[in-house]
């Protein structure tokens, strides 16, 4: 239920910035017709009389101002609230039957022990989740398996001035609040962008920075292993423009990959998959490989881990306790694979190897979509991948400075 009331938001504010950019196109092109206008004012012949001109101007700009009234940014935006209305409908829906069942579980635990009362709140559960499935499949069926469509591409260029190193792109993190974080692993810094993907602050977190991953709306947690038996786990918070050093805690083994689901750290050794707590302390072990290169990633309600295995080249899906559901290979993947998990649930498989992104469906049985390629949008070297639901785009880091945002619908 949490991630249909995810997968709705993702999709309202992904109309909404499809609407602000057309906007901004049509007022871009009003700007460039008056100043073309008062261009050729300024250039009018001296016979012209003062008072033609002046009058000529208002007109024109009277006529342009009625232009845009009337263009297609009206008619977009009603298509806006058309499209908008049955997703915030559902989004209501899903926010009440979530109220409703959480308000039946309080009373469950209040009648606990009196067998009758509790029989008929167990029932009455059982119901409000039958309702909320029925209507779930009737009105969105698969909506955790909505294939993204890539639309256009921008690049940007995040090295710093003062950086002697090659700038690689080792992960990537997208906060709630829309501020995304980049791990850079040649030069050891988080670096944080702002609305148009500029740097405005770093922090160094030591060598060498492995992975990143989100604990809170304003907190990640960021892997470092050097190599030298000193693998780190390094909280860092995020407030208005700055990056805070927090707690950390110290590992006994290599650390490559490492995800957060609802206090429950998962981090790989490369060829072992661990669940720790957030103090540091190791609950168990969910997965040994061998020798071989894992990376992972946990689903939106936690039921679900995904991890990459390089060396045979395929993606597992694993339930809580480790146990294998399924499993992905593709004659596409080859080399070091990653994966990525969008908050509505999308699968997202990636290596710099093939030189391609991939998305699966939410059980990791089956490929849904190429979203993106070296031939289709000049994707080199992809060595990371995160989604950003603030701007309906997945960002990818890239080897050699630049980041490369997808926009996608």
């Amino acid at each position: 239920m949490k991630q249909f009331q995810i997968y709705q938001k993702g999709r309202i504010k992904s109309l909404k910035v499809s609407y602000n950019e057309h906007e901004k196109l049509m007022v871009d092109d009003m700007r460039l017709s008056t100043i073309s206008f008062l261009s050729d004012c300024e250039n009018c012949t001296v016979n012209e009389t003062h008072e033609h001109t002046i009058n000529e101007m208002r007109e024109k700009i009277t006529s342009l101002i009625a232009d845009l009234e009337n263009s297609s940014v009206k008619e977009k935006k009603g298509e806006l609230s058309f499209k908008l209305a049955p997703l915030i409908s559902a989004r209501n829906s899903c926010i009440r039957l979530h109220d409703e069942l959480l308000h039946l579980h309080v009373a469950r635990q209040k009648v606990m022990g009196r067998p009758e009362l509790s029989f008929i709140a167990s029932k009455i559960c059982e119901d409000k989740i039958q309702q909320f499935e029925t209507y779930l499949n009737e009105k969105f069926p698969n909506f955790s398996n909505h294939m993204f469509t890539a639309k256009r591409q921008s690049a940007h260029y995040v090295k710093i001035p003062s950086e002697s190193n090659l700038c690689w792109i080792s992960a990537i993190c997208v906060l709630p609040g829309g501020q995304v974080l980049l791990l850079d692993a040649c030069n050891w810094t988080v670096k944080l962008l702002n609305q148009q993907y500029q740097v405005v602050n770093h922090l160094a977190v030591g060598k060498v920075p492995k992975d990143i991953c989100q604990i809170t709306s304003s907190e990640v947690a960021v892997a470092v292993d050097d190599a030298w038996f000193r693998q780190k786990v390094q909280f860092i918070t995020v407030s208005t423009a700055q990056l805070l050093r927090g707690k950390k805690f110290q590992l006994q083994h290599k650390i490559r990959s490492i995800a957060h689901h609802q206090g429950d750290l998962y981090i790989s050794s490369g060829s072992a998959l661990y669940k720790y707590s957030l103090k540091g302390e190791l609950v168990c072990s969910l997965w040994e490989a061998g020798d071989t290169e894992l990376r992972c990633a946990v689903s939106p309600t936690g039921d679900k881990l995904y991890i990459t295995n390089s060396y045979h080249e395929k993606l597992l899906t694993l339930a809580k306790d480790g146990t294998v559901l399924a499993t992905f290979s593709d004659p596409v993947l080859k080399g070091r694979l990653g994966v990525h998990v969008t908050p509505s649930g999308q699968v997202l498989v990636f290596g710099p190897d093939f030189y391609s992104i991939i998305q699966l469906d939410s059980e990791g049985r089956r490929k849904l979509a190429t979203l993106a390629t070296k031939e289709n949008v000049g994707l080199w070297g992809c060595e990371s991948v995160c989604y950003s639901s603030t701007t309906s785009s997945i960002i990818v880091g890239l080897v050699g400075g630049f980041i490369l945002v997808i926009r996608v619908e």
